[in-house]
């Protein structure tokens, strides 16, 4: 397997969230457009995908009947998405501010549980050399803050799945958004906090993104409780990838059809 380029994601496995820890449950119908067999051998060079999955979604102004000013924004203005409402209280998803944010994040990253998979622990130069590298670049990737009713409890990455390295290992489609995620106390991680957020974060993307189509995550295999959580979040198991640090669950929740009258 290549190595992958030192984008903000490369090398690095991402968690989402600890929910609770229970079956997979049922929703874990396969992608019709993935590879089950994988990365390796001949069938993967004969691989032929039908034209429309690379097909450009339609535009705002077909769908929407309006076309927004996105001002060329990847991720079209996540400090603007605002608060929503969720059963757990109102969650708003803020950019971090490195100075400010820097020491929460830091220690969040050397729990034990999280860095099991996020591998960032050490001094807050690590953490900070992983977010200043993402708000460094073109705006493909967000780190944001998580507020619980004002409070800070989760750190979140909204990103370009289309123009990150995993559209490398599994077919992406344009504007293909995915999320990562951690909850920061131990306190707030196994009541089926995360599976509410992550649902929320979600819809937000949806609603806010009119060109993505498809909400994505890939956590770690061996993460169940996060699987879990993104599963009662509406996602499903669309297939098992083989990334260069993990094998990794892609979890996908698609834009429900309109409703036309």
């Amino acid at each position: 397997m290549p190595p992958t380029d030192a984008s903000p994601h490369a090398g690095h496995a991402r968690p989402a969230d600890l929910g609770p820890d229970s079956s997979l449950g049922d929703d874990t119908s396969p992608c019709t457009d993935q590879d089950p067999g994988g990365t390796d051998g001949e069938d993967t060079l004969d691989l032929r995908l039908p034209d429309q999955f690379f097909a450009l979604p339609p535009s705002p102004d077909t769908v929407f009947g309006g076309s927004p000013d996105r001002g060329g924004d990847l991720l079209d203005r996540v400090a603007d998405w605002g608060p929503t409402s969720t059963p757990a209280g109102v969650f708003h998803l803020v950019p971090v501010r490195v100075v400010q944010d820097l020491p929460l994040i830091s220690r969040w990253m050397n729990d034990p549980i999280v860095a099991e998979f996020w591998e960032l622990t050490g001094p807050p130069s690590v953490t900070e050399e992983h977010i200043r590298a993402q708000l460094a670049g073109d705006g493909r990737s967000v780190p944001c803050i998580g507020l619980l009713d004002g409070t800070p409890m989760s750190y979140w990455e909204i990103y370009r799945a289309d123009l990150d390295p995993l559209a490398r290992y599994c077919p992406i489609r344009p504007h293909d958004t995915g999320i990562h995620l951690l909850i920061g106390d131990a306190g707030d991680r196994g009541r089926g906090l995360g599976s509410t957020l992550i649902r929320a974060v979600a819809d937000l993307v949806l609603d806010k993104r009119y060109t993505c189509a498809r909400v994505l995550a890939e956590p770690d295999l061996r993460n169940t409780p996060s699987i879990t959580a993104f599963l009662y979040a509406g996602f499903r198991l669309c297939a098992e990838v083989e990334l260069p640090t993990k094998r990794a669950a892609l979890m996908v929740r698609d834009r429900p059809p309109r409703h036309l009258p």
